[in-house]
């Protein structure tokens, strides 16, 4: 035995050794398969997570644009249509020149300058209100409906982090999504009156230099409106025109403000708060006026084409009287306020590359916290 020992003393050790060594790297491999295998789980829980938040916040996000889609907007653009005819009616002015026309002596030449005048100010001002609102309108809504999506995403996928339950997830209080929807109506329910005002008074700025039988071709009208529309907007200060879609905040003092930073801590803000302050401060952004300028550029190109439309191509190229114009500037307004679904230029703003990124990003970006 201890001879055998003693000639196969080496031959065992190594083969000890050998079995010992494959025996720890068996053990290392099995144990590194488990951690792979762990690691392949968990993303896959991970993956499975994601889709669920995805999937749950893309209906619930789909939800709210629809209602923005078919109830919001729709209802806010019947209102102001209804509104726009209201308040620049202009039917006392045609009734009173017909009137002179067939009454000759009924009006003096200078009734009859100011009746033109005016008929002339508030045309113009039906239209520029008109395609104004319409644009802000619907870039408005949707800023609205791009960060309640982005905070339904954020609490949603926080939610079902902590819980792991989709039914468990505090979102934002539906009366709230309502309430925030709804703050829309604030232009036709308070603004307008203002509004309307202000854009007279860029009208009149503008017009005055404008004689009824000058002649009005697709150059002078197109730069005309330009002007009309630039007027507008530097004649109040940086984001004044906001007044017009959102009241000041009657809790602004609850949100503290750094001096040093400019940021605002939402920490103490209601949900709604927090809704409100965030579109307030996307309106007020330097990209936002951006895109608002590239938007109303397009719809002012929309506008030109309808108006050669009504006027006919060769009668507009050629040019024609501001007074012969006149009656067809006055009725764009019910082609720029019609339904949403039939509303060419919420169609082609909505289309514009540009304002396609910039909604992507806010989407995308995270709120203040």
């Amino acid at each position: 035995m201890w001879e055998f020992w003693g000639r196969h003393k080496r031959k065992v050790y190594v083969t000890l050794g050998v079995l010992g060594s494959g025996y720890f790297l068996y053990k290392l491999y099995d144990a590194h398969r488990r951690k792979l295998f762990d690691l392949e789980r968990e993303l896959a829980d991970q993956r499975r997570s994601e889709e669920l938040i995805k999937s749950q916040v893309k209906s619930h996000f789909e939800n709210i644009q629809r209602i923005a889609d078919s109830t919001t907007l729709p209802h806010v653009m019947r209102c102001l249509s209804s509104q726009i005819e209201e308040e620049l009616d202009l039917t006392h002015l045609t009734e009173r020149l017909m009137k002179g026309k067939d009454l000759p002596n009924s009006l003096t030449a200078a009734e009859k300058l100011e009746l033109w005048d005016r008929l002339k100010i508030l045309s113009f001002t039906r239209m520029g209100l008109s395609l104004w609102a319409t644009t802000l309108l619907s870039l408005y809504i949707r800023v609205q409906v791009n960060i309640l999506g982005r905070h339904l995403y954020i609490d949603t996928a926080r939610g079902i982090g902590s819980s792991g339950q989709f039914d468990e997830v505090d979102l934002i209080d539906r009366n709230d999504q309502r309430r925030f929807l709804a703050s829309a109506d604030y232009l036709t329910t308070f603004g307008l009156p203002t509004l309307i005002s202000s854009f007279e008074a860029a009208n009149s700025e503008v017009l005055k230099r404008k004689q009824l039988k000058d002649f009005f071709n697709t150059t002078v009208l197109h730069d005309t409106i330009i002007q009309i529309l630039n007027t507008f907007m530097s004649t109040a200060s940086p984001h004044q025109w906001l007044g017009f879609f959102m009241p000041e905040d009657s809790k602004q003092n609850n949100v503290d403000v750094s001096s040093s930073t400019g940021s605002t801590d939402l920490s103490n803000a209601s949900k709604f708060e927090q809704l409100m302050l965030e579109t307030q401060a996307v309106l007020s952004s330097a990209e936002f006026g951006n895109i608002v300028n590239i938007s109303l550029k397009a719809a002012v190109d929309v506008l030109m084409e309808d108006i050669r439309v009504l006027c006919g191509e060769a009668n507009l190229t050629s040019g024609m009287p501001l007074a012969k114009l006149l009656p067809r500037i006055a009725h764009m307004d019910q082609i720029l306020l019609e339904e949403p679904n039939r509303n060419r230029y919420i169609q082609v703003i909505q289309d514009i590359q540009d304002v396609e990124i910039f909604f992507t990003l806010l989407y995308a970006s995270s709120p203040p916290s």
